[in-house]
Formats: structure tokens, C-alpha cells, sequence
């Protein structure tokens, strides 16, 4: 990466075509995924987990900054392979119905990006724009202001995260988390115990879903994170 690095493309044509030689592709997706606990990078969804892959996505697309293209700080794992696409394209309805496929494979994301309202996963408070549903919606977190949330707005749409895929994932996941936080209150189990199953890395990875997760338990993932993975925080 460095050495490809060291002199950059200079145009969106020379950008695709040496990235498409670039041998060391799956070495540098292991890098991000081990940096990211498995996590898709605009979705975190565990993509492993269901079947599919990830991709090494340009934050900053190649086509727009061609000089960013080995460019690691610009670079993320995401969901999906391209292999794992067609059955999300056969599975697209009509023309007024809502897209399926989401993150770096999305149709805003494939053209010109304005990173002036993009909100980056490299962006160190980037969760703070985003909040979860129960229905499994993602929206703009209450308390914004114009631009921010308007930031927030544009991000969601880019990506497509409320893709059908994703809604019905995070739908199911917050169920999960509901069913079982509603079991140990009637048990009377400790609840950062819970908290931390799905919170705290286990070999590397983390379960899908972590900011939906951490918003779901407030104060007491807050508590979790703080005495277990603070550098999650």
C-alpha cells in the first residue's frame, strides 16, 4: 500500500485500472476487518454472519480523489462482495420501491459524494448523528442542529440504510434485545452482564449492530464499556 501509495493516480481511469491489479487486496480487507471487530463500516452489520462478504470500500471514492486510492486512512470494510449483490438486484421491485442494496455498493455512493455532508465512519464522533428504532429504522438523532442533522439525512440516503435488508436485520435485532432485557428483569439477573454479551469483543469481533445496541441499553452500556472497552468509547 505504501509503495503503490507513494505515487498515487492521477486520474479516475488510472485509479480503477491499478486498483484492479493491486495483489494484496484480501490481506488489507483482514487488516480493516480486524480494525473494525468485523463490523460492515456504514452498517455494522456482520455480514460473516449472514452468509456474505465485504469489500474494501474508498470512503473518498477513487473516482473522486484518485490520489486517496491506496490510500490507507481512506479505506474500510464493507458490506457487501460483489458476488453478493445479484440477489439483491434480482430481488429489487419496481422502480418505485424502495432500493435494496446499501453502504459502499449503494447508488448514491457510486456517484460524485459530497464530503462536505457525507458523515464519515473515520469521523471520530460520527455516531452522534444517528439514532436507531425500535421498527429498525436509522434517523437523525433528536438534538442536531440544521446542518448536522441535515448531514445525518444526507448519509442515511447515500448509503441506502434503511434498506429493507437492513430495517428487517435491526428490526429483528432490537426484538432480540427487547425479549431478553424483559427476561432478565423478571429473573432479576444483572442486566450489564447482558449488556456486555453483545458489547464486549469476543476473538476480535463484535456482534452486529453495536451503536444500535449501545443506544438500546443507555446508560448501562455506557457503564459496561467504560470498566471493560473503554477503547470502544
Amino acid at each position: 500500500m505504501n509503495q503503490s501509495h507513494a505515487s498515487p493516480p492521477q486520474t479516475d481511469q488510472a485509479a480503477t485500472s491499478r486498483w484492479s491489479r493491486f495483489g494484496h487486496k484480501q490481506e488489507v480487507l483482514g487488516y480493516l476487518l480486524a480494525e473494525q471487530y468485523q463490523l460492515c463500516c456504514y452498517s455494522e452489520l456482520r455480514a460473516d454472519q449472514q452468509g456474505l462478504g465485504y469489500h474494501i470500500e474508498h470512503v473518498e471514492n477513487k473516482s473522486q480523489h484518485p490520489q486517496r486510492t491506496f490510500d490507507y486512512i481512506n479505506l474500510a470494510a464493507s458490506a457487501l462482495r460483489s458476488d453478493d449483490l445479484s440477489p439483491f438486484i434480482a430481488a429489487q421491485p419496481v422502480v418505485q420501491q424502495p432500493q435494496t442494496v446499501f453502504g459502499g455498493h449503494a447508488p448514491g455512493k457510486q456517484q460524485a459524494v459530497d464530503m462536505q455532508r457525507f458523515v464519515s465512519p473515520h469521523q471520530a464522533d460520527c455516531t452522534r448523528f444517528f439514532a436507531y428504532l425500535s421498527d429498525g429504522r436509522i434517523v437523525p438523532a433528536d438534538g442536531l442542529d440544521n446542518t448536522d442533522a441535515d448531514r445525518a439525512q444526507y448519509t442515511i440516503d447515500l448509503l441506502n440504510l434503511n434498506s429493507p435488508f437492513l430495517v428487517t436485520q435491526r428490526r429483528n435485532w432490537w426484538d432480540e434485545l427487547d425479549r431478553l432485557f424483559a427476561e432478565h428483569l423478571t429473573d432479576d439477573t444483572d442486566l450489564h452482564c447482558l449488556a456486555g454479551i453483545d458489547l464486549l469483543p469476543r476473538n476480535q469481533s463484535l456482534s452486529p449492530f453495536f451503536t444500535l445496541t449501545r443506544q438500546f441499553f443507555g446508560s448501562i452500556a455506557e457503564e459496561v464499556l467504560h470498566q471493560d472497552a473503554p477503547e470502544l468509547l
